[in-house]
């Protein structure tokens, strides 16, 4: 028996990450230090690519020959709160109940990870013709944030991978389109002034409100005349706003207002011109009327998340690929936004998700991964060692 073919099972892998409280409001290092040690321990050495705090890092790693381009496996090492959430048990300590395993991020998406660390000593064993990648990133649940500098330091490599696979709960459905999506918030400063004198002031809740109507208007557009997309479940972009604050008393004209809102465009429909559509309602239609009242109004926008959706060929080399790793698979749209359309937009890497577990366990309390699930994941990433040895 070769050396490398001793090693932790998923199970075991995934108890030990599930332990880790990687919730994206705190650092991921401890988790990243332990899968640096175990590659370590198989001869395999880590870059890694830190937030500008040093407080969470991505991984980059490659088994198999150097400067061949090979493929991408990549999953996210954070999770979600637990906060306000009923658990049946220690979120943080795995707990196995009629062949489900149930922890944060045993679905989303630490079953993955754990899955294909387990299979390294194998990879390793098999003298890989083509190297297999590893790519682990922080801030995935904030709006795909880590990978970014991940993403940066990978532009500058001489040979980059060839075809990317992203292990998000599809329940190991073959993903290969999601929408894109940005979120803003919009801060609109009127003046206040007594409510009995309301000409004396500017109405900040009520400017915010003609523009989240603009926002209404435009979902109500595409829902009726689209552009539509009939292979995902809402087959056209949507835009909804979901958080208003505003005012201090019902006899203040009130000064402030914020309200965030959401985009989320089917991958054939430009975001930015979206988003700029909204912008330029607030600047030139409903800030300039405000200034006749007041020159210090204004209406200004912040973006807190976005990320680009995913449009993958159906008749791809990387889908076909895939499709022969797992046999005979259910192929379409993913409902949910992932890492995956910021590597084949800044990267050009043809990229699918596939996955163990389903989205539906995600982000909930006792969340959970099925035995068999991992059992399929396992067998896929064997099939792609075979393929590439």
């Amino acid at each position: 028996m070769s050396a490398y073919e001793v090693s932790p099972s998923y199970i075991e892998l995934l108890k030990t990450l599930v332990a880790f409280d990687t919730t994206s409001h705190l650092s991921n290092l401890e988790m990243i230090e332990y899968i640096v040690a175990y590659l370590k321990g198989l001869g395999v050495e880590s870059t890694l690519v830190h937030n500008v705090e040093k407080t969470k890092a991505n991984l980059y790693a490659t088994i198999g020959p150097q400067g061949v381009s090979g493929v991408l496996l990549s999953g996210h090492t954070d999770v979600v709160p637990v906060k306000g959430q009923n658990w049946s048990s220690d979120p943080f300590e795995l707990v196995e109940k009629k062949a489900r395993l149930f922890g944060r991020g045993a679905a989303d998406m630490k079953g993955f990870i754990a899955v294909v660390l387990s299979l390294v000593p194998k990879m390793l064993a098999a003298e890989l013709k083509t190297p297999i990648h590893l790519a682990f990133s922080y801030d995935e649940e904030i709006g795909c944030v880590g990978v970014r500098r991940l993403i940066s330091m990978m532009e500058g490599l001489a040979v980059k991978p060839g075809m990317c696979i992203i292990g998000e709960p599809t329940h190991m459905s073959l993903g290969v389109a999601h929408k894109g999506k940005l979120a803003a918030r919009v801060n609109v400063r009127g003046l206040e002034s007594h409510s009995s004198l309301p000409a004396n002031g500017v109405n900040a809740v009520e400017y915010a409100a003609e523009l989240i109507v603009f926002i209404r208007q435009l979902a109500n557009q595409f829902a009726e005349n689209g552009p539509f997309d009939e292979s995902f479940s809402t087959p056209f972009s949507t835009l909804q706003t979901g958080v208003v604050t505003g005012g201090s008393a019902v006899n203040i004209v009130p000064n402030t207002c914020q309200f965030k809102f959401e985009i989320r465009n089917i991958p054939a429909q430009n975001i930015d011109s979206i988003y700029q559509q909204i912008q330029d309602f607030a600047k030139q239609k409903l800030e300039p009327r405000m200034r006749q009242e007041n020159q210090l109004c204004t209406i200004d926008f912040d973006v807190l998340s976005d990320y680009p959706g995913l449009l993958t060929g159906a008749d791809e080399k990387i889908v076909n690929f895939v499709k022969g790793l797992l046999g005979a698979p259910v192929v379409g749209t993913i409902a949910f936004g992932t890492e995956g359309g910021l590597f084949s937009e800044r990267l050009g890497i043809p990229t699918v998700i596939c996955g163990p577990g389903r989205i539906e366990q995600a982000h909930k309390p006792d969340e959970y991964v099925e035995m068999d699930q991992l059992k399929q994941s396992e067998a896929m990433i064997e099939n792609l060692i075979l393929a590439l040895a």
